[in-house]
């Protein structure tokens, strides 16, 4: 007899290519794959935001509840891109204008009700099984979104283990203790040690306490969440799953088939063993955005606006890599600020500052297929997937030297450089200095133009696929089981 393929529900508010604000939606969207030759099946589970279920096609209803906190609601199962989905749609939690969290810059007022809701389906659907006999051996909950699913199978007295994910974890899901009823979660659980958080209560907290396991997107992440500068104030329990050894790293990766530089219609195709187009789409790059040959290295920026990601510090710093010689190709939006003061460096520098403000799929295949660097100065970064995009197209990346960047990148030291390791380049004192620093050595190894084609031949040929870490999610999740 074959032996039974293993299921794994995830649930999470975001999945790459269906909705997308940042990174965890690209490991949502890319995982289930990687798992699938382990034998591990994937199904998603995520809300129904406004045009999705149009946008997958046909469903079918497998699961329904009358009144899911204040409206009716239904899964609707569909096989969409590869992905099996389940679509929780409820319109008096997802149906309204704006993103999955805001509208018009300000948070929905009720998250926490809606991602609660869709935590508690996810339970049901772990506890019940669904109306098509499909009920999962583990389930991966993914950021405070889904940080109550661990809580509501712990309270429903439920045997299936959970894994929590931490992607990013400054965002906690806060509300306060009055609406513990009307979410279904007890009030004798509110105290420090389980749903309580300085008065008020934290669903990616309680997801921390209850779950079976947690996870973080890098070893260094998991490493500096034990610390107060990084643990945004749940460093105590992410200490105590560490020392109890129920913390776990695992790099994220990249979908290689999205981002393939040998067959991505978005740009000139070129390749590890073939890179030979990488010049040609470094021109185009300039052509784009009208700049001038730069004698240094072409850097693009591909972020959200934000103090986190180091705006400021690039901002500081890049007046001096362009008077060395560089140029800068920025694209991205966040703080009105950041986005007004980059507006006028490019109209200090016209003729090496290209800016786009807003995001754009096919641009940023162009930026990095252009770049010869990629900068990311992030102050904290839980895992990056930016980098492992440069390096997958011959962008070599320069980083601060934390969470998964520090993973990820090997600088360009004489050692590293006369071995063959290194990859890009690294900063460890991550304020303007450093990255002052780090531009003016990518500047000056750019001028030995031998030594910059064996950092890019290496870069090229840094694996940032799933294999090892898809490999690390089936090991922890038969463990769970």
């Amino acid at each position: 007899m074959a032996k039974r393929q293993l299921r794994v529900l995830s649930v999470a508010s975001e999945c790459a290519p269906l909705v997308k604000t940042g990174g965890l939606a690209d490991v949502v969207g890319a995982l289930p794959a990687a798992l699938e030759p382990l034998g591990w099946r994937s199904r998603i589970l995520m809300p129904a935001y406004p045009g999705l279920l149009e946008r997958v096609g046909r469903t079918r209803r497998i699961w329904r509840e009358e009144n899911l906190f204040g409206g009716p609601a239904s899964v609707r199962s569909c096989r969409y891109e590869g992905l099996d989905l389940l679509l929780l749609d409820a319109p008096h939690l997802y149906d309204r204008p704006g993103g999955p969290y805001m509208v018009d810059g300000h948070d929905h007022h009720d998250n926490h009700v809606r991602f609660a809701a869709l935590s508690w389906v996810g339970a049901r659907l772990a506890i019940e099984g669904t109306s098509d006999r499909w009920r999962p051996d583990v389930v991966h909950a993914h950021d405070w979104q889904a940080g109550l699913v661990p809580s509501y199978l712990k309270y429903a007295g439920a045997q299936t283990p959970s894994l929590l994910t931490i992607h990013n974890i400054a965002f906690q899901g806060i509300f306060g203790p009055d609406q513990l009823d009307a979410l279904h979660l007890p009030t004798w659980d509110f105290h420090p040690d389980a749903l309580e958080y300085h008065g008020l209560v934290s669903t990616l907290k309680a997801g921390l306490v209850h779950a079976s396991k947690v996870s973080t997107v890098s070893p260094s992440y998991a490493q500096e969440l034990t610390r107060e500068e990084f643990g945004f104030g749940l460093q105590g329990v992410v200490s105590m799953r560490g020392e109890r050894g129920e913390l776990s790293g695992i790099l994220n990766g990249i979908d290689t088939e999205v981002w393939n530089p040998a067959t991505d219609p978005a740009i000139a195709n070129y390749s590890a063993a073939d890179p030979g187009a990488k010049a040609a789409n470094r021109q185009a790059l300039i052509e784009e955005f009208g700049l001038e040959e730069p004698a240094g290295p072409l850097a693009v920026v591909v972020t959200r606006l934000t103090h986190q990601k180091g705006v400021d510090l690039l901002l500081e710093k890049l007046p001096a890599f362009i008077e060395s010689g560089g140029a800068v190709v920025v694209l991205g939006s966040g703080d009105p600020g950041y986005e007004y003061a980059l507006g006028e460096l490019a109209a200090r520098y016209p003729q090496s500052v290209g800016l786009h403000i807003g995001y754009d799929e096919p641009m940023s295949h162009r930026l990095y297929a252009g770049a010869d660097l990629v900068l990311v100065p992030s102050r904290f970064e839980p895992c990056g997937l930016t980098q492992l995009i440069g390096l997958r197209y011959g962008a070599i990346p320069l980083v601060a030297a934390t969470g998964g960047l520090r993973d990820t990148v090997v600088d360009a030291t004489p050692e590293h450089l006369a071995d063959g390791s290194a990859t890009g380049f690294t900063f460890s004192d991550i304020d303007a200095g450093g990255l002052g620093f780090a531009l003016g050595r990518s500047v000056d190894l750019y001028a030995d133009r031998d030594a910059w084609e064996r950092l890019r031949a290496q870069a090229l040929h840094t694996p940032v696929d799933w294999g090892t870490s898809a490999a690390i999610y089936a090991q922890l999740f038969t463990e769970l089981i």
